[in-house]
């Protein structure tokens, strides 16, 4: 099989968590095209824009993909050369807790030496180099070290809306390319936007970026004696002849746990390492307007737009629709084949309680 390399010489794999719900960038996404499968800026998804990323560190043969089965069908189109085998739909949604100890069973039955990442498929990442830079020292400071390990982003201003980390000392291991490496003291929920100044403030908080690693070993042990229920199911599935069948019949029993609470929040060793790439979760619309064209009015555009005295709106359009603005400003208009949004920018957090509302059809 082949298999990258770290420097000590354990052969690496990746899972992406590519499912979730499609409600954030509703008209554009729906339940069965979610946020990663949608090209909101080139001819490329974002699920395979995260899979591009990890080119030259991990095989493909070493990546897998974890949807539902909602959008399996989905995924499936738009990674037509990807490994069959390796695209999984859960059963049923269980949370990323779950959804993790089926990745850490799928690579124990392969290899129960390797190192093993875990990545959202969501993310806006520009520069690989760097990016495959700092996964290098995370796997390095996982193999070395026998601890979970995480990547935390420099905070650029205090988002409430981000889990944070607490970072301690550094780790005594250096980082061969220049990572800073530090012990983690603890893990913060999303605070209020005062206590979210106050990290600031005090330094040494990074931004949680939900990107995991450990070796499978590491992982292993941490669960059989923080959440022995996963560590179960793991041990079933890394010695199971069946292994679809195997996760068919016991996903649906486990408990429904974030990664965070069943496990990281809980280990007894944690170690961050700083990202030195840009990054950006693209949470919302909003989020996604600083990417597009931005006239002299201010207003963040992906099409043709005719307007007169309106200012400061995002625009975004994937239907032949043209769009006129006449005397309005801060707004978003979405257009798509079957749906039309408008809506104040600053309600744009608020969409997923609109999709609520909408017939099953438009979901």
């Amino acid at each position: 099989m082949a298999s990258t390399e770290s420097s000590s010489s354990k052969p690496i794999y990746a899972l992406i968590l590519a499912g979730g719900s499609g409600q954030r960038f509703w008209p554009l996404s729906r339940d069965k095209s979610p946020k990663q499968l949608l090209c909101l800026f080139d001819d490329k998804t974002l699920l395979e824009h995260t899979i591009d990323r990890l080119e030259g560190l991990v095989p493909k043969e070493n990546i897998l993909i974890l949807t539902n089965h909602q959008q399996l069908d989905g995924v499936r189109s738009v990674l037509k050369d990807f490994p069959v085998e390796n695209i999984i739909a859960e059963p049923d949604k269980r949370d990323t807790g779950p959804a993790i100890a089926l990745a850490v069973g799928w690579v124990a039955a392969r290899d129960p030496s390797a190192t093993m990442m875990v990545l959202p498929s969501d993310h806006i990442i520009k520069d690989r180099e760097a990016f495959q830079n700092t996964l290098r020292t995370a796997c390095t400071a996982a193999q070395e070290s026998q601890a979970l390990v995480t990547i935390g982003i420099k905070p650029t201003w205090p988002c409430p809306s981000y889990g944070y980390i607490e970072r301690g000392d550094p780790y005594t291991a250096a980082a061969p390319d220049g990572n800073p490496v530090f012990e983690v003291l603890r893990f913060r929920e999303k605070p209020s936007a005062d206590l979210a100044e106050r990290f600031l403030e005090q330094g040494g908080f990074t931004w949680n970026a939900g990107m995991f690693f450990w070796s499978v070993e590491a992982v292993r042990n941490n669960l059989a004696t923080l959440c022995p229920e996963l560590a179960t199911f793991v041990d079933t599935l890394a010695g199971s002849s069946d292994f679809g069948a195997t996760v068919q019949t016991e996903f649906p029993n486990l408990p429904k746990l974030s990664i965070d609470y069943a496990l990281m929040e809980k280990a007894p060793r944690v170690l961050n390492v700083e990202a030195s790439f840009d990054w950006d979760d693209v949470g919302n619309w909003t989020s996604v307007g600083a990417y597009l064209f931005r006239d002299g009015y201010g207003n963040q555009q992906n099409c043709e737009v005719s307007h007169l005295d309106s200012g400061h709106n995002l625009i975004f359009s994937n239907s032949k629709q043209h769009v006129a603005m006449l005397g309005v400003e801060h707004l978003m208009v979405i257009t798509t084949p079957d749906a039309i949004l408008i809506a104040h920018r600053s309600e744009a957090e608020k969409i997923k309680k609109l999709v609520e509302t909408l017939p099953d059809s438009l979901r």
